[in-house]
Formats: structure tokens, sequence, C-alpha cells
């Protein structure tokens, strides 16, 4: 440094203690940048496989957060959707479901959930994988071509239940069944089905007074009509005036024996064919 126009050298420990001050206060700024960036970054919520106890947190959370409007199945109620097994949200990835608990669907009424924190928003999507089937593992190796002559064949599936485009309408269209349910839960649709509410119609018979009969499901009905839907699909609207009798068969048509009427292999080959879209939508 100068002092009165000449060069000194004295006090040297000067200039180093102002050195290792400016070298604190940026080792600090530092520190501080790095902490604000954290706090401000969105946290990743990890993926759905984690251990039972993660499980276990994440059905707790889900009953106190998400089964008000959403049930305890997840399959909806009057203040929310079926989350469990509607084919557009079961499809929805990991990461796309992650950033629907974090900010929520404010115009939907759903609110942001992103307070709970990445560890405890991964256990709600852990859990709620197994809701809608996605995370079981299917022990169901068998030919998807056989499961699929079955359908048609001997299972007579095919006459009331579409599939990929082909097959009846009384049924359900099954085309995404397997994407949103567990083998499990298709196996005990199959061989359980009298114990599913609604799966115990049978079909109504109309006889006209020119000659007609007509055989099909009642989609409709009120004191002057009734509409019947036949196996192909149309629908017949009649006046109750132009009919000599409407009789309704006990006889459900969705068949309650197939335990009975198919062997293990060939359930299993069914499952699997219903199954086999799985992959393809994911």
């Amino acid at each position: 440094m100068k002092v009165f126009g000449q060069e000194t050298t004295e006090f040297p420990e000067m200039g180093r203690s102002v050195r290792e001050r400016w070298a604190w206060i940026l080792v600090a700024l530092i520190c501080a940048f790095a902490s604000s960036h954290a706090q401000t970054t969105a946290p990743k919520i990890r993926g759905p496989k984690q251990s039972n106890q993660d499980l276990a947190n994440g059905k707790r959370a889900f009953e106190s957060v998400c089964a008000p409007c959403h049930g305890l199945n997840g399959k909806g109620g009057e203040r929310a959707p079926d989350i469990a097994t509607k084919p557009e949200i079961v499809r929805l990835s990991d990461d796309e479901t992650s950033k629907i608990l974090q900010k929520g669907i404010l115009q939907k009424g759903m609110p942001s959930f992103g307070s709970l924190g990445a560890a405890k928003l991964s256990e709600v999507l852990s859990y709620l994988r197994t809701l809608q089937g996605r995370d079981k593992t299917s022990s169901v190796t068998a030919n998807t071509g056989e499961g699929k002559e079955i359908f048609a064949g001997k299972g007579r599936c095919s006459q009331c239940h579409m599939f990929n485009g082909a097959g009846g309408f009384l049924g359900p269209d099954l085309s995404d069944y397997g994407a949103s349910h567990s083998a499990e839960d298709i196996r005990n649709a199959i061989v359980s089905a009298d114990k599913r509410p609604g799966s115990r119609k049978g079909l109504a018979t109309a006889k006209t007074k020119d000659g007609r009969q007509i055989s099909g499901l009642v989609r409709n009905e009120d004191n002057f009509s009734v509409q019947l839907q036949p196996l192909d699909g149309t629908f017949q609207l009649l006046e109750k005036s132009s009919l000599l009798e409407l009789t309704f068969d006990s006889t459900p048509v969705m068949p309650g024996d197939y335990d009975s009427k198919l062997n293990k292999a060939e359930i299993d080959q069914l499952v699997a064919y219903l199954m086999s879209t799985r992959n393809a939508k994911r």
C-alpha cells in the first residue's frame, strides 16, 4: 500500500484479514443460495414399489385425505370420480399422477396435497396403485390365443361382451377391463358373477299382437312402453298396448357356474386373454 506516495509493506496481516473475511462471505452466500434452491425445487415423488410398511402408511393417508371424496375403495362417490378402475385415470403415469397429487385440480374441486411432502405422497401413490391393480404381478402365463377361443367359444363370453371391437352388446365392453384390474379381480368376476350387483339380470320376452316375439334385456320401462335390447344390440321400443304378454326369465344372462363349466386351466387362459391389453395400454 502507499503512504504519502511511498510504497510500504507495513501491516500485511490487514490484507490477509480482509481476504479471509471476503472468503467467508462468499461461502455463506453459496450456502444460502443452495438452501434456497433446495426449498423452492419441487420434491420428486418416488415410484410405487415400496415396502409393506410404506403401503400401510399410504393406506392410512389415503383413508384420511382421499377416501372422504373418492371412497375407501377409490371407486368414487357423489363428490369425486372413480380413480380405481376408470381407464383414463388408471393409465396415467406415475409422474402425471404425482403432479395431480401435488398441485390438485382446483377447477374440479380437488385441492393440492403438496403439503404432505414427497415421502407421504409416494406412499399414497403406492396404495392407489394397489387399488388399481397395477402393482399386482399376474401369475397367469397362459396362451392368450387359447383364451380368445374360449372367450368366443366354450365360454360364450362374446355373445354379450365386446372385446377389442368384436363381440356382443348386452354386457359391458371388456376391452379396457384388464388394464385396470388384477388377475385375481378378473378371475373372481368370472367365477363369482352371482355376487356382483346387477349381474343377475335375465332376459325379457315380449309377444306382440301381430305375431312377433322379441327377447332382450330391459333397458327402459314405464307404464306405457318397454325398451328391449336383443343380442344383436338393436333397441326395440314397444308400446305395451301392442303386446299380448311380457314375461321375464329368472335365469341370469351372466352365468354363475363358470367354475364348473370351465376348468382352472381354461379360466387361466380366459383371464390371460382379458389381461392381454394391459401392456399395450401402458
